[in-house]
């Protein structure tokens, strides 16, 4: 087993190895991050949108009337146009991060950086779309949130049985 080491250290195999594996990781989660975008923005079946509302929110936002899921998706739409000057292109930065993984020599720190940098623009959209959702419930009428309060807790419920391999009583 030593020897085998030895044997790889010296033709430099094993470094080659594990930088083709970092970059097969990072190529992953390119088209990870790619098909989570395309999902995000084009995903369902209520046509065109840039928040993907109910994969955000789970429950929280299946739960919802379909009225009240397009008021809170017309909302977000409202809010990220609003602030969307502030934000990093997602296109430019899965451009920027080909261009990363093809560099040579390869830098997985940039890399790391701009996947970061991804990260951390997808955590503010979903923040932007549980503030919608704070706003609108907190804007509901007393029946109307204890109705949906009734809706979300038969949603978790039917999610644990399944889960659980049980039928919903």
């Amino acid at each position: 087993m030593a020897e085998l080491k030895e044997r790889q250290d010296k033709s430099g195999t094993g470094r080659w190895m594990r930088v083709l594996l970092v970059v097969s990781l990072a190529v992953n989660l390119a088209v990870v991050g790619v098909v989570a975008g395309w999902a995000l923005r084009h995903g369902g079946h209520h046509g065109h949108h840039p928040s993907r509302l109910d994969m955000a929110g789970g429950p929280l936002t299946r739960a919802l009337s379909d009225e009240d899921r397009r008021e809170i998706g017309r909302r977000m739409r409202e809010v990220w146009r609003e602030t969307r000057a502030d934000r990093a292109d997602l296109g430019a930065s899965f451009d920027a991060l080909v261009g990363d993984l093809r560099a040579v020599p390869f830098d997985p720190d940039r890399v790391a950086e701009r996947m970061r940098e991804q990260r951390e623009g997808f955590a503010a959209r979903f923040e932007m779309g549980q503030e919608v959702l704070i706003a609108h419930l907190a804007a509901m009428s007393d029946a109307d949130r204890a109705a949906y309060a009734d809706r979300l807790e038969a949603r978790i419920k039917d999610y644990r049985a399944r889960r659980s391999g049980k039928d919903r009583d």
